[in-house]
C-alpha cells in the first residue's frame, strides 16, 4: 500500500515538474521568445538605473535563451562599456556585428569603446563603416570628429563636427568640441563663437576649458 502511495507520490510530482517545464519552452523544447525579452527588459531598467552588473546579468540570462539575440549583445557591451570593461564590450559588439553587419549602433558603440581604450584609428575605422551605412547618423561625425581631435587632426574634426551640427543644429557637445578645435588650432575668436552657441542650446561649458580660453585670447568673452 505504502508503496502505491509513493508511486502516486512521484507521478503526481513529474506530472507536476513536467508541466512547470512545459511553461518555460515552447512544443518543441525551445525557450519561448518572451523570456528572453523579459530578462533583456530587466537589464534595461538595471542599466537605466545605473546598476550595470545586474543588466549584465540579466543580458546574460537573454543570450543563454536566445544566442542570437542581437539588441542584447549591443547593451550587454553598453553596460561592460560603462563598467570600464572596454574588451569585454568590444567582444559583445563584435558579436552583434556577426549577426547583423549593418547595426549602426553597435559600430557606433564599437568606435566609442576603441576610443575610450586609445585606439583612435580602429574607433575612426568604425565610425566610417557606421557612415555607410547611415550617412547622417550625426553621433557617428561628432565621435569620429572626436577622434580626430585626439589625433590632432583639428581640420577633420571641425569638418565632422561641422556635419554633425548641420544634421542636428542644437547639437551642443558639438559645438563644444568643435570650440576646443578652434582652440588647439589658436583661433579664438571662432572658439569663443562656438563656445556661446553651445551655452545657448544648454550645453555645460566645463569651467577650466572657459579659463583657459580667456588666458590665451586674452578676452573674458567674444
Amino acid at each position: 500500500m505504502n508503496n502505491k502511495l509513493n508511486n502516486s507520490i512521484w507521478l503526481i510530482f513529474l506530472i507536476f515538474f513536467s508541466i512547470l517545464f512545459s511553461c518555460a519552452t515552447n512544443p518543441k523544447g525551445q525557450p519561448r521568445p518572451g523570456e528572453a525579452r523579459a530578462y533583456f527588459n530587466l537589464g534595461y531598467d538595471f542599466a537605466l538605473k545605473g546598476e550595470f552588473d545586474q543588466a549584465i546579468s540579466d543580458y546574460t540570462r537573454a543570450l543563454e535563451i536566445n544566442p542570437n539575440y542581437v539588441d542584447a549583445y549591443n547593451n550587454r557591451g553598453l553596460a561592460y562599456a560603462s563598467t570600464g570593461q572596454y574588451d569585454n564590450a568590444i567582444s559583445d559588439y563584435t558579436k552583434a556585428l556577426k549577426i547583423n553587419p549593418k547595426y549602426v549602433e553597435a559600430y557606433n558603440n564599437r568606435g566609442n569603446a576603441y576610443l575610450n581604450k586609445g585606439k583612435y584609428d580602429n574607433a575612426i575605422s568604425d565610425y566610417n563603416k557606421m557612415l555607410k551605412i547611415d550617412s547622417e547618423y550625426a553621433a557617428g561625425y561628432h565621435n569620429r570628429g572626436v577622434a580626430y581631435l585626439a589625433k590632432d587632426q583639428y581640420d577633420h574634426a571641425i569638418s565632422d563636427f561641422n556635419k554633425a551640427i548641420q544634421i542636428i543644429p542644437w547639437f551642443g557637445s558639438a559645438y563644444f568640441n568643435r570650440a576646443r578645435a578652434y582652440y588647439l588650432k589658436r583661433n579664438y575668436d571662432k572658439s569663443w563663437d562656438d563656445a556661446k552657441r553651445a551655452q545657448e542650446v544648454g550645453y555645460q561649458i566645463p569651467a577650466e576649458f572657459i579659463d583657459d580660453l580667456r588666458k590665451a585670447s586674452g578676452k573674458k568673452s567674444n
